[in-house]
């Protein structure tokens, strides 16, 4: 049956959308060394990449992350058109068990990103406290995206 199923999904719309989320974790790290720095937002025009802050990088992370979970609503509505749904049978079981489970993870995410965002906005001065709060909230979404690259491997990969 899972070589059968695996037929059904579009492996290179799953690739674009898995390197959209494992390039979420390099916006994301850039994030956090500009907090590192104590630069909470650009210090030049929004084109100057080089410039961006925290904020710009936990937004573009955010955005990404945001396009990752766009694309998996996309996959699953494929996938039930061509008759995998999560009660056709155990694959679509497996599959949307452990892939929505990753997808709530993602939105933690999503809403750790969030958090970090307002949290950092409205502190009176930009220190300690708000860049260590980057780091955790990195940690957390790395951690994710390593666990993304397992499951796709294990998902898209073997047939």
């Amino acid at each position: 049956m899972w070589a059968e199923q695996t037929q059904k999904l579009n492996l290179a719309f799953a690739a674009i959308n898995t390197t959209i989320l494992v390039l979420s974790s390099v916006t994301c790290q850039m994030g956090v060394w500009a907090a590192e720095r104590f630069q909470p937002h650009r210090t030049g025009s929004l084109l100057q990449v080089n410039r961006w802050g925290m904020h710009e990088w936990t937004t573009l992370t955010f955005l990404m992350g945001a396009a990752f979970i766009g694309g998996q609503v996309y996959e699953y509505a494929e996938l039930i058109g061509h008759g995998v749904a999560i009660n056709s049978h155990p694959y679509g079981s497996v599959f949307y068990l452990t892939t929505g489970f990753h997808g709530l993870h993602v939105i933690g995410g999503l809403l750790a990103f969030l958090f970090l965002l307002g949290r950092s906005f409205s502190a009176r001065r930009f220190g300690h406290h708000e860049a260590t709060t980057a780091i955790v909230v990195s940690y957390y979404w790395h951690f994710v995206d390593v666990v993304w690259i397992a499951l796709f491997g294990a998902i898209y990969l073997i047939r």
